[in-house]
C-alpha cells in the first residue's frame, strides 16, 4: 500500500506533496528535517492537510502527479480552505 500527502509548512504556509509506503514516519522525518529536498528542509513544522491511500507505487505516483498540476493544486486550495 503506497500513500499520496499533502503537508503545509506551518512557517511560510507553502504545501509540499509527496508518496510513500507509511506516511507516519514520512511526517515525522519532514518535521525533524531528516528529508533532504530544498522544498522542505527547514520549512517545518508540517501540518498534513490531505491523505490519499493508493493500490501501489505506480498508481501513487499518477495520483502524486495530479496532486502536483494546475488542476490539483486548484483543488488542493479548495480542499484545504473548507
Amino acid at each position: 500500500m503506497f500513500y499520496v500527502y499533502i503537508i503545509k509548512s506551518s512557517k511560510d504556509g507553502k504545501f509540499y506533496t509527496g508518496l510513500t509506503n507509511n506516511w507516519i514516519r514520512r511526517l515525522k522525518e519532514h518535521n525533524f528535517g531528516k528529508i533532504n529536498t530544498p522544498s522542505t528542509l527547514n520549512r517545518g513544522p508540517f501540518k498534513l492537510v490531505h491523505l490519499e491511500e493508493c493500490e501501489g507505487r505506480i498508481k501513487a505516483r499518477q495520483r502524486e502527479k495530479f496532486w502536483k498540476s494546475g488542476i490539483g493544486r486548484e483543488l488542493r486550495n479548495e480542499i484545504v480552505d473548507k
